[in-house]
């Protein structure tokens, strides 16, 4: 069949979660609503859920204490719900930067208050003292993190500096790392460059560059919003209960060298979507000022690690081929169908994105191994993931994630679409949107409920 007989193609049917009064089973899992919220507020990031959609998933499954795990943890929105919630948690996480956001966020309630504000008045009078006396910094801008034009302009760069100069000389680690990620949540808004979602030049978007800013005060204010919201995390707690979040730095295909089997109770988590967004690019500058990066080569094993293959990595390969099968589907027609579409575009056209999507299924295959192992019998994994349009050919890749689950002897649940209008960079050509895509295809976003017996 031609390509473009898959703009109508068939979609397996969406299995209904039973609900009561005709309510959805799910909070709408949006995170927008996250950006005013206590600590999760502290480091933006361009996906993730709510924090409601996580503590409706909590107080539906979880009934007495237990263990909370999120395989793509993020920025730690997840860790942070459970432990709220009086549950142990572990998350998953490659990107050095969010690992640190996560940690950090859900281990609020261990923070020593009272050192973290005798800090922030140190740092405040520092910084002062040091615009007020024309103070040379000794910090250095990170020698291979380059950019098309400067990320700093003159007089920004030289108060960033005198911000890290400070940050070296403190002395107690956590505290340390909580000004660390003051300054990197903080450091794109005083830049050259901002998140349009990807990042890029400000002029090219029409905004002028940034010649001076109030770069201590910003962090400082961040500083000081973190303080709150340690005081109330720590109130917000359950009586008498100090649970545990530990975030590990790794693949989560690696789940054997830090779990036990049959050890989790839930699995809430959504992975990167089926639409290229590089999560490493965008997060260049957090990478290499944190120190996590000091060339491009410490960035590769980070790509290479990433869900699914990025695009670019797998364009000009050889054909990628699913790992597993799926009789019952149309998953290996539709990957032929991108396959064949619009070749004249050579790299650009669909021979490319086929060896991303299939790429991206067997490590939805590999995910559900390891759902299997790390859940305990009767425990459930919710997934959110949202649909993909590939060279104008429609990818219902929340039906294909369950019916892979299915494959390896766990129980699709059901699936359900608290969001069926989703406007994102999960589509591939720039011309298509929702409702404009041939036959009226859309994005959206759904919840994969997954069952061990």
């Amino acid at each position: 069949m031609s390509a473009a007989g898959y703009h109508t193609g068939r979609q397996l049917p969406l299995v209904g979660i039973e609900t009561t009064n005709g309510e959805a089973a799910f909070a709408d899992p949006a995170f927008s609503s996250n950006k005013a919220a206590p600590v999760h507020n502290w480091a933006p990031w361009i996906a993730g859920f709510s924090r409601e959609f996580v503590a409706h998933a909590i107080a539906k499954y979880m009934q007495v204490p237990g263990t909370v795990l999120d395989p793509f943890a993020g920025v730690g929105n997840t860790l942070v719900e459970a432990v709220l919630h009086g549950h142990h948690a572990i998350g998953f996480e490659i990107n050095p930067y969010a690992a640190l956001a996560s940690q950090l966020k859900a281990n609020a309630h261990q923070v020593d208050t009272s050192t973290l504000r005798k800090e922030i008045a140190r740092f405040r009078s520092f910084y002062q003292a040091a615009v007020s006396t024309g103070y040379t910094p000794h910090s250095t801008y990170p020698k291979e993190f380059r950019t098309r034009s400067a990320f700093y302009s003159p007089d920004v760069l030289h108060k960033v500096l005198m911000v890290w100069d400070f940050i070296a000389t403190t002395q107690e680690s956590q505290i340390q790392d909580l000004f660390r990620l003051a300054f990197a949540s903080t450091m794109v808004s005083y830049s050259n460059y901002s998140y349009e979602p990807s990042l890029g030049r400000r002029v090219t978007t029409g905004k002028g560059e940034i010649k001076d800013f109030p770069v201590g005060e910003t962090v400082l204010s961040k500083l000081s919003k973190m303080v709150e919201d340690i005081t109330w995390f720590k109130s917000a707690l359950p009586a008498g209960q100090m649970p545990t979040a530990r975030v590990i730095q790794d693949s989560f295909f690696h789940y054997a060298d830090h779990i036990t089997p049959q050890s989790i109770d839930l699995l809430i988590t959504s992975p990167p979507y089926l639409n290229n967004y590089h999560y490493i690019r965008n997060t260049r500058p957090q990478l290499y000022w944190l120190g996590y990066a000091r060339c491009p080569a410490d960035l590769k094993h980070l790509e290479e690690s990433n869900f699914g293959k990025y695009w670019q990595t797998v364009r000009e390969g050889t054909p990628v081929h699913l790992d597993f099968s799926l009789p019952d589907t149309d998953i290996a027609d539709r990957l032929d169908a991108l396959r064949k579409a619009n070749p004249e575009k050579g790299i650009y056209g669909g021979a490319g994105w086929a060896n991303h999507a299939a790429s991206y299924f067997n490590d939805c295959y590999r995910f559900v191994l390891g759902i299997q192992y790390a859940l305990r019998p009767g425990g459930t994994a919710l997934v959110v993931i949202g649909n993909s349009i590939l060279q104008g050919i429609l990818m219902p890749t929340d039906q294909y994630l369950g019916k892979i689950a299915e494959s390896v002897g766990l129980e699709l649940a059901g699936i359900e679409v608290p969001r069926m209008t989703r406007v994102g960079n999960s589509i591939i050509r720039s011309d298509v949107r929702v409702g404009k895509a041939k036959d009226h295809h859309s994005l959206y976003e759904a919840v994969v409920e997954i069952r061990k017996h």
